[in-house]
């Protein structure tokens, strides 16, 4: 009962976070619109017929069936009835000031970053989770990659990526190898590596490569071909797999690899792909042996790469959880400047991240879902809120028609011109960015729900037949 509990409270709540961010945001515009004086029609979550409406004091209150955004219908506005339908009544209401529109408009990012400083403050108070992983040294560079042809070699410690400091592989995505690969721009990155033996530290430039994905699939990242250095041991052994037969035992440590070290877990998967013959040394206790073993496919699925039939499991020696407590503040900081890089990749004609990297409602929640069903989930969830709140309201300044942003911007203009633009031509403006706007939501949508499919490696249950 409580496995299928779980994963509903799970959605439930990924749901109820959902209502309360879009809640705020437009209450922010229905409490300045009352304050200013303006007619309020409508106050709805999510856009569509209401599949749920009630009317109170002449608002109607009500929840769409297209689960995103939400609106407070303001007929003084700028017409927007291409989201929120059209007016309720058709009585003349008076033109309102343009500083009356602008503090309308304003108030629902304002709201949202309130919302976020105070979220903000409850994650000073609880702590933040912080995991690393804290290798910096290569382990492992894979054949023909863009590493190998730069001349990256295992033992290299990476101390810099592009002028960033690195201290870690995989975690913060500022500071660590992972993130400033990913998020390189140009042709090249550049790696300041200390070689053992060497006393001056060299810069090494490398290319890349991007995995190739189906269409309906979010482009693959950058990767140059390295792994960390770690200690590999042996996890769970499948009966009758290579390993099974060459008398691999589950804990083992393996130290070398057809006589090379051992350092990377990419050194054993690869060399299981290849369905040659090979050799590991073990040790087990204060016992060193060798082994012989070759790959080959399990009985099903039959399309699954060769293997050996041994589980390899994380190091954990290397990961490295804390807890840490920024101030509000920072907090708020950190976030525009991640939304400000997510923007600078996105628009850059030398990145290699694009639109269909960002995530919609579908990926976001996704995302609220694989936090709150993980250790510390929930002050994950929190941190993401702040996040959330901020790209929310900041994304709403931007001045597109539609946007809070552009309705401050036809404001001042109003204020400038001293007359309101033409209905006609306003309503064009509206229903052209319209159009725009929920085509790029429909292509973003697509890819979230394109990650469902292959992005994840499923957990099977794979046999191996014995060996002839």
């Amino acid at each position: 009962m409580s496995a299928v509990f779980t994963p509903i409270l799970v959605i439930f709540l990924v749901i109820l976070i959902f209502n309360v961010i879009i809640f705020v945001h437009e209450l922010g515009h229905f409490w300045a619109a009352r304050w200013r004086g303006l007619e309020v029609e409508r106050f709805q979550i999510w856009f569509g017929k209401p599949i749920w409406k009630k009317e109170h004091n002449g608002v109607q209150y009500g929840l769409g069936w297209l689960p995103f955004g939400g609106f407070v219908a303001l007929p003084q506005m700028a017409p927007m009835e291409a989201i929120e339908g059209g007016n309720k009544n058709e009585k003349p209401l008076p033109p309102v000031k343009p500083i009356d529109k602008i503090i309308v408009a304003f108030a629902g990012p304002l709201f949202s970053f309130l919302l976020a400083f105070a979220t903000a403050v409850v994650v000073w108070q609880v702590g933040k989770p912080d995991t690393r992983i804290t290798s910096t040294t290569i382990g492992y560079v894979a054949k023909d990659s863009p590493a190998m042809k730069a001349g990256l070699l295992p033992g290299d410690k990476i101390l810099e990526i592009n002028g960033v400091a690195i201290d870690h592989f995989a975690g913060n995505m500022d500071t660590s190898i992972l993130g400033n690969v990913v998020t390189s721009e140009g042709d090249q990155i550049k790696f300041l590596i200390q070689r053992p033996g060497e006393d001056q530290a060299r810069t090494i430039s490398s290319g890349f490569e991007i995995e190739k994905t189906s269409w309906w699939q979010r482009s693959g990242m950058r990767k140059v071909g390295i792994a960390y250095k770690e200690q590999v041991k042996a996890g769970k052994i499948l009966d009758n797999s290579p390993a099974d037969e060459a008398g691999v035992k589950e804990g083992d440590i393996i130290l070398s690899i057809n006589g090379t070290p051992a350092t990377a877990r990419a050194q054993i998967l690869n060399a299981g792909q290849s369905g040659q013959p090979t050799t590991i040394e073990i040790k087990r206790g204060d016992e060193t042996k060798s082994l012989t073993l070759t790959g080959r496919k399990p009985l099903a699925p039959h399309d699954e790469h060769a293997s050996f039939g041994m589980a390899l499991p994380f190091d954990e020696s290397l990961l490295e959880s804390t807890t840490k407590y920024p101030g509000p503040w920072q907090q708020i900081v950190d976030s525009a400047s991640v939304m400000k890089k997510t923007l600078q990749l996105v628009t850059s004609s030398t990145s290699s991240i694009g639109v269909d990297q960002l995530a919609g409602p579908i990926g976001i929640g996704k995302g609220y879902y694989q936090m709150l069903t993980s250790e510390d989930g929930w002050k994950l969830a929190l941190a993401f809120t702040v996040l959330f709140n901020i790209n929310l309201a900041i994304l709403n300044m931007l001045p597109f028609p539609v946007l809070d942003g552009g309705h401050i911007t036809l404001s001042f203009l109003e204020m400038i011109a001293r007359r309101p633009i033409k209905a006609r031509v306003l309503e064009f403006i509206q229903m052209a960015f319209v159009l725009m706007i929920f085509s790029l939501f429909i292509y973003i949508t697509s890819k979230d729900v394109g990650s469902f499919f292959g992005g994840d490696p499923e957990k099977k249950e794979i046999k191996f037949a014995p060996s002839k």
